[in-house]
Order: structure tokens, then sequence, then C-alpha cells
């Protein structure tokens, strides 16, 4: 395997035990089983040891810190890396072969499969971990509730719509005062699996206002762009006037839209994203252990909010070193584990990912051993 032929230093979240997240403390306090990577209710595995890195999705940041905070916790001797540079810099990373895992809110294409199967001398694990909706946040005092079409939606991020009190959108918020406003639309600027989500949802959602096709690079030389999803929360809060998208886990206090589906407006939660994953079709062609899916963008069923980021793993099924083989399954395996995105979502706002799709991965990560 070609794994690690460069030495790289990972400078973003270098997380252990020390890390006194609130999940951990509520567990200390109630007397609560340490967390285990194999489940909520499976007796403590053997401890590992090693370091792996990983990189990738900053939608995934806040869950990640949860992740690597509980492991490491039952898993002292081991130190678990992530640098959340985004999903397009993680992807050429790990297949590169200069991380351990990655983290992707895209699966991979197909000249990026072809890279990590050599990279890995082998196969790669590829499966949803992370499901959280993806907010249309915006910034505008007064108006504490909003709704929107899918239609103007892509409209105004098309800079077809550029004004906050535009008929279009009064048309769907009666009662609502809306300011003669300029709108400031913002979008990534860097190569994002966010972006990738909601141009999907876009194209397929309103393909007659959207004329793009769906990708991780922004199609338009429109509105503003900022880096990562951190950047587009804070270009957000510093006007007024401004609308985006970002993981749901990253709007704070900024105002969210309810999107319409179908005949009714539906608000982003956990529990609506889930709904439209587990209506989602499995990716054919792909390799063993790829469980890539596509999302219904366009259903009408009622209580499903489709602008949903699904945000994956990748790792190898073969590592030169069994400490570091050892430590990615034991990680993965927790967070995959009922602790794990029970974790996540108390840290993130996800939704945890079901007990079929728990399996499916499980059985990926099984398969991984040393060289």
């Amino acid at each position: 395997m070609k794994l690690m032929k460069r030495q790289v230093a990972v400078l973003g979240i270098a997380l252990t035990a020390m890390l006194g997240l609130a999940a951990c403390g509520d567990d200390e306090e109630n007397g609560a089983d340490t967390p285990s990577p194999g489940g909520s209710s499976a007796p403590a595995a053997a401890e590992v040891s090693g370091t792996i890195n990983g990189a990738g999705a900053s939608s995934q940041a806040s869950a990640m810190e949860a992740w690597i905070a509980g492991f490491t916790e039952a898993n002292p001797d081991a130190t678990v890396n992530y640098d959340p540079a985004g999903s397009g810099a993680g992807r050429e990373q790990f297949t590169s072969g200069a991380v351990q895992f990655a983290g992707s809110d895209a699966y991979l294409k197909d000249d990026e499969v072809t890279a990590a199967q050599e990279t890995c001398g082998g196969d790669f694990i590829e499966f949803p971990a992370y499901i959280s909706p993806i907010a249309v946040a915006y910034n505008l005092p007064g108006v504490d509730s909003l709704k929107l079409s899918p239609s103007v939606i892509a409209r105004i991020f098309d800079a077809k719509i550029t004004k906050w009190n535009d008929p279009a959108i009064a048309a769907l918020n009666e009662g609502v005062t809306l300011p003669d406003l300029d709108i400031t639309a913002v979008h990534r600027s860097d190569e994002s699996g966010t972006t990738s989500n909601f141009t999907d949802y876009l194209a397929k959602a309103a393909s007659a206002d959207w004329p793009y096709e769906a990708g991780g690079e922004w199609p338009t030389q429109t509105g503003e762009g900022a880096a990562q999803t951190q950047g587009v929360a804070a270009a957000l809060r510093a006007g007024e006037g401004t609308i985006g998208y970002l993981d749901a886990s990253q709007a704070g206090e900024l105002g969210i839209a309810a999107v319409q589906v179908g005949d009714e407006f539906v608000e982003y939660s956990p529990e609506a994203a889930a709904a439209v994953v587990d209506a989602a079709t499995v990716v054919s062609g792909r390799p063993q252990y790829s469980y890539a899916i596509d999302l219904p963008r366009d259903t009408t069923a009622s209580g499903v909010y489709p602008i949903v980021l699904v945000s994956y793993l990748l790792a190898c099924t073969q590592y030169d070193s069994a400490d570091q083989a050892d430590t990615v399954k034991a990680f993965l395996s927790y967070v995959i584990s009922e602790d794990g995105q029970a974790a996540a979502a108390e840290n993130a706002g996800s939704a945890p990912i079901s007990d079929a799709q728990r399996e499916q991965a499980q059985a990926a990560i099984d398969a991984i051993s040393a060289a």
C-alpha cells in the first residue's frame, strides 16, 4: 500500500480525551458506561493505540469533535487528528495517501475511485456517517420567519431576484413585512460537498429556474463567495440582507427559511432530514464497500426536508501498520455506533444513521486489516 508516502502535518482538529465536551461530562455525572467503539450497549473493547490523521468536510467539524473526544476517552493511548479543510481537500489527501481517513460531503467520482483503489492497494470503504440538513439561512432583522419555494431559492442564487420585497417572495410570505433591501447571496468559494448537495437540490427541484449542473464548485459569477462552512456563516452574520446555504449545525442565531415541499413548507430538523435519506437509492456500479446514495431532491412527500447533506467517511481496507489498521477500525466503529451517533446529534444537531445503514457500514469497517 502507498499510504503515507509523504508526511503531512494535520493542523486542524487534534482532540484527545482532555476535551471536556458536555456529552462526555454528562456520562460521568450520571454514572453511565464509558462509550465503547462497538456500540451503545456493547462491553468495553480492547484499547487501541497509535495515531491516525484525517481531513475533509468542514460540515463534520462539530461531530468530529464529539467523535474524537468519546473515542479517545475510551482509548487514551490513541490520537485522532482531523483537519476540516473541505471535502475536495479531504478527497485529494485521501486519494494521494496523505491521510488515513477522510470526510466528504459527496461520494467519490469515477477518477477518484480509481485513485483511491491504487493508493489503498486494493479496496476502500465509503459510507454515510453524518446526516444533516443544509439550512437556507438569512440575516434579515425583523423577519423572524421566511418561506421560500425551490423556484424562488434558485432565482435568488442566480441573481434573478435581487430585492427582499420582490413580489415572488412576498407572495409566499403573506403578513410578513419584507424590507426594500438588496439581497446578497453567499456561496462557497472553495470546492465543497455542501455546494454539490445544494446545487443538486436546485437542479432537481427547480430545473426550470436553475440552468446549471450539480457540482462541488459554484457555477456562477454572481453573489459573494466565502471559504468553508465557517466562512459562509461569518459572511452571513457580517451584513444585513444576506442569504446563504450551510450545514444547519453552524447556523446559530441566523434566520432559517422553511422550504416548500409539495403543498407545505417544511422546516429543517434531523427527523425531516433522515426521512429523505431513507427514501434514497443506492448508486449502482460502485466497489464492494461503497454505500453511496442518490437523494430524491424533488420529493413532494409530507414532512420530508430535501436539502440534506449526507457526509461520508472514507478509509482503506488495508494499512501497512497494524496500529493504524486497528485504530481506524475502532474509531470508525465508534463513529457509527449508537453512542457515536448520539454524541454527534448532541454536539452538531445531526440525524443518526439508521440501523440498516449502520449494519452496512460495519460490514465495510470489519474488512479493514493490516496488509
